[in-house]
Protein backbone atom coordinates (compact mmCIF):
# COMPACT_ATOMS: atom_id res chain seq x y z
CA UNK A 1 0.00 0.00 0.00
CA UNK A 2 1.39 3.40 -1.00
CA UNK A 3 0.35 5.92 1.68
CA UNK A 4 2.10 9.05 0.40
CA UNK A 5 4.42 10.35 -2.31
CA UNK A 6 7.15 12.91 -1.84
CA UNK A 7 9.16 14.03 -4.85
CA UNK A 8 9.34 16.36 -7.85
CA UNK A 9 6.18 17.37 -9.68
CA UNK A 10 7.04 16.11 -13.17
CA UNK A 11 3.73 16.68 -14.94
CA UNK A 12 0.29 18.10 -14.20
CA UNK A 13 -2.92 17.60 -16.19
CA UNK A 14 -6.63 18.31 -15.76
CA UNK A 15 -7.23 15.22 -13.61
CA UNK A 16 -3.84 13.93 -12.48
CA UNK A 17 -0.25 14.69 -11.56
CA UNK A 18 2.93 12.68 -12.11
CA UNK A 19 5.32 12.73 -9.15
CA UNK A 20 8.94 11.73 -9.78
CA UNK A 21 10.18 9.83 -6.73
CA UNK A 22 13.86 8.96 -7.20
CA UNK A 23 13.45 8.45 -10.95
CA UNK A 24 10.13 6.60 -10.82
CA UNK A 25 7.08 8.54 -12.04
CA UNK A 26 3.87 7.86 -10.10
CA UNK A 27 0.62 8.97 -11.74
CA UNK A 28 -1.91 10.06 -9.10
CA UNK A 29 -5.44 11.19 -9.93
CA UNK A 30 -6.49 14.18 -7.82
CA UNK A 31 -9.27 16.73 -7.35
CA UNK A 32 -8.96 20.04 -9.19
CA UNK A 33 -8.65 21.65 -5.73
CA UNK A 34 -5.51 19.61 -4.93
CA UNK A 35 -4.05 20.01 -8.43
CA UNK A 36 -4.36 23.80 -8.28
CA UNK A 37 -2.67 23.90 -4.86
CA UNK A 38 0.39 21.70 -5.44
CA UNK A 39 2.42 24.28 -7.37
CA UNK A 40 4.30 24.35 -10.64
CA UNK A 41 6.14 21.50 -12.35
CA UNK A 42 9.71 21.10 -11.16
CA UNK A 43 8.83 21.88 -7.55
CA UNK A 44 8.90 19.52 -4.59
CA UNK A 45 5.52 18.10 -3.65
CA UNK A 46 4.02 15.84 -0.98
CA UNK A 47 0.73 14.04 -1.64
CA UNK A 48 -1.15 11.71 0.69
CA UNK A 49 -2.41 8.79 -1.38
CA UNK A 50 -5.00 6.06 -1.54
CA UNK A 51 -4.38 3.03 -3.76
CA UNK A 52 -7.26 1.08 -5.30
CA UNK A 53 -6.54 -2.38 -6.64
CA UNK A 54 -8.96 -4.02 -9.05
CA UNK A 55 -8.68 -7.01 -11.36
CA UNK A 56 -7.88 -4.82 -14.35
CA UNK A 57 -6.07 -1.84 -12.78
CA UNK A 58 -4.09 -0.42 -9.89
CA UNK A 59 -5.00 3.26 -9.46
CA UNK A 60 -3.40 5.86 -7.21
CA UNK A 61 -5.34 8.87 -5.94
CA UNK A 62 -3.59 11.89 -4.40
CA UNK A 63 -4.74 14.39 -1.76
CA UNK A 64 -3.47 17.67 -0.38
CA UNK A 65 -4.84 17.02 3.13
CA UNK A 66 -5.78 14.18 5.45
CA UNK A 67 -9.36 15.51 5.60
CA UNK A 68 -9.73 15.29 1.81
CA UNK A 69 -8.35 11.72 1.84
CA UNK A 70 -10.72 10.72 4.66
CA UNK A 71 -13.71 12.13 2.77
CA UNK A 72 -12.57 10.23 -0.35
CA UNK A 73 -12.57 6.99 1.67
CA UNK A 74 -16.05 7.74 3.00
CA UNK A 75 -17.43 8.66 -0.41
CA UNK A 76 -16.05 5.54 -2.09
CA UNK A 77 -17.69 3.39 0.62
CA UNK A 78 -21.06 4.32 -0.94
CA UNK A 79 -22.27 1.91 -3.62
CA UNK A 80 -21.97 3.51 -7.05
CA UNK A 81 -19.26 6.00 -6.05
CA UNK A 82 -15.92 5.15 -7.60
CA UNK A 83 -12.67 7.04 -7.25
CA UNK A 84 -13.30 9.39 -10.19
CA UNK A 85 -16.79 10.35 -8.95
CA UNK A 86 -15.43 10.95 -5.43
CA UNK A 87 -12.77 13.26 -6.89
CA UNK A 88 -15.45 15.08 -8.92
CA UNK A 89 -17.36 15.75 -5.68
CA UNK A 90 -14.19 16.91 -3.89
CA UNK A 91 -13.40 19.20 -6.85
CA UNK A 92 -16.75 20.97 -6.49
CA UNK A 93 -17.10 20.97 -2.68
CA UNK A 94 -14.34 21.56 -0.14
CA UNK A 95 -14.38 19.37 2.98
CA UNK A 96 -16.38 21.90 5.04
CA UNK A 97 -19.02 22.36 2.32
CA UNK A 98 -19.29 18.59 1.98
CA UNK A 99 -19.72 18.22 5.77
CA UNK A 100 -22.54 20.75 5.74
CA UNK A 101 -24.20 19.21 2.67
CA UNK A 102 -24.17 15.73 4.26
CA UNK A 103 -25.33 17.00 7.68
CA UNK A 104 -28.24 18.93 6.18
CA UNK A 105 -29.08 16.28 3.55
CA UNK A 106 -28.55 18.82 0.76
CA UNK A 107 -28.53 16.44 -2.20
CA UNK A 108 -28.72 19.33 -4.71
CA UNK A 109 -25.33 20.58 -3.50
CA UNK A 110 -23.79 17.10 -3.87
CA UNK A 111 -25.38 16.68 -7.32
CA UNK A 112 -23.41 19.69 -8.63
CA UNK A 113 -20.47 17.33 -9.25
CA UNK A 114 -20.03 15.77 -12.70
CA UNK A 115 -21.34 12.22 -12.83
CA UNK A 116 -23.58 12.58 -9.76
CA UNK A 117 -27.30 12.39 -10.49
CA UNK A 118 -30.13 13.07 -8.02
CA UNK A 119 -30.48 9.41 -6.98
CA UNK A 120 -26.77 8.97 -6.28
CA UNK A 121 -26.64 12.31 -4.44
CA UNK A 122 -29.57 11.14 -2.28
CA UNK A 123 -27.81 7.83 -1.53
CA UNK A 124 -24.57 9.65 -0.57
CA UNK A 125 -26.43 12.04 1.75
CA UNK A 126 -28.40 9.21 3.39
CA UNK A 127 -25.56 6.70 3.82
CA UNK A 128 -22.94 9.15 5.05
CA UNK A 129 -25.10 11.20 7.40
CA UNK A 130 -24.19 9.14 10.48
CA UNK A 131 -20.79 7.89 9.27
CA UNK A 132 -19.30 11.33 8.66
CA UNK A 133 -19.03 12.50 12.28
CA UNK A 134 -15.29 11.97 12.79
CA UNK A 135 -14.30 13.40 9.43
CA UNK A 136 -16.67 16.36 9.45
CA UNK A 137 -15.00 17.92 12.48
CA UNK A 138 -11.96 18.84 10.36
CA UNK A 139 -11.94 22.61 9.80
CA UNK A 140 -10.64 24.14 6.56
CA UNK A 141 -9.05 20.88 5.44
CA UNK A 142 -7.26 20.12 8.70
CA UNK A 143 -7.37 16.84 10.56
CA UNK A 144 -10.10 16.21 13.14
CA UNK A 145 -9.62 17.92 16.50
CA UNK A 146 -7.60 15.97 19.05
CA UNK A 147 -9.63 14.53 21.92
CA UNK A 148 -9.59 16.82 24.94
CA UNK A 149 -9.70 19.94 22.76
CA UNK A 150 -12.56 22.45 23.00
CA UNK A 151 -13.83 21.23 19.60
CA UNK A 152 -13.93 17.59 20.71
CA UNK A 153 -15.65 18.57 23.98
CA UNK A 154 -18.20 20.69 22.10
CA UNK A 155 -18.88 17.77 19.75
CA UNK A 156 -19.42 15.50 22.75
CA UNK A 157 -21.78 18.06 24.32
CA UNK A 158 -23.94 18.24 21.19
CA UNK A 159 -23.95 14.46 20.86
CA UNK A 160 -25.16 14.21 24.48
CA UNK A 161 -27.99 16.60 23.59
CA UNK A 162 -29.16 14.16 20.93
CA UNK A 163 -27.67 15.62 17.74
CA UNK A 164 -26.54 13.12 15.09
CA UNK A 165 -22.72 12.89 14.72
CA UNK A 166 -22.59 14.50 11.26
CA UNK A 167 -24.99 17.28 12.29
CA UNK A 168 -23.04 18.01 15.48
CA UNK A 169 -19.72 17.93 13.60
CA UNK A 170 -20.88 20.36 10.92
CA UNK A 171 -22.21 22.78 13.55
CA UNK A 172 -19.03 22.63 15.66
CA UNK A 173 -16.83 23.01 12.58
CA UNK A 174 -18.79 26.09 11.46
CA UNK A 175 -18.69 27.60 14.96
CA UNK A 176 -14.98 26.91 15.33
CA UNK A 177 -14.25 28.46 11.93
CA UNK A 178 -16.15 31.61 12.93
CA UNK A 179 -14.70 31.93 16.46
CA UNK A 180 -11.10 30.91 15.71
CA UNK A 181 -8.69 28.53 17.47
CA UNK A 182 -8.81 30.34 20.85
CA UNK A 183 -12.58 29.87 21.32
CA UNK A 184 -13.71 28.66 24.74
CA UNK A 185 -15.83 25.54 25.13
CA UNK A 186 -18.80 27.61 26.31
CA UNK A 187 -18.66 29.95 23.28
CA UNK A 188 -18.24 27.02 20.87
CA UNK A 189 -21.22 25.11 22.26
CA UNK A 190 -23.49 28.19 22.26
CA UNK A 191 -22.67 29.12 18.65
CA UNK A 192 -22.78 25.48 17.48
CA UNK A 193 -26.26 25.10 18.99
CA UNK A 194 -27.44 28.22 17.14
CA UNK A 195 -25.98 26.93 13.86
CA UNK A 196 -27.42 23.43 14.33
CA UNK A 197 -30.92 24.79 14.96
CA UNK A 198 -31.01 26.84 11.70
Amino acid sequence: MIARLSGILAEIAADHAVIDVNGVGYLAYASSRTLSAIGATGGTVLLLTEMQVREDAITLFGFGSAAERDWFRLLTSVQGVGGRVALAILSVLDTNDLSRAIASGDKAMIARANGVGPKLAQRIAMELRDKAGGVALGVAGTAPAPSGSAQADALSALANLGFRPAEASAAVAAASEELGPTATLDALVRLALRKASR
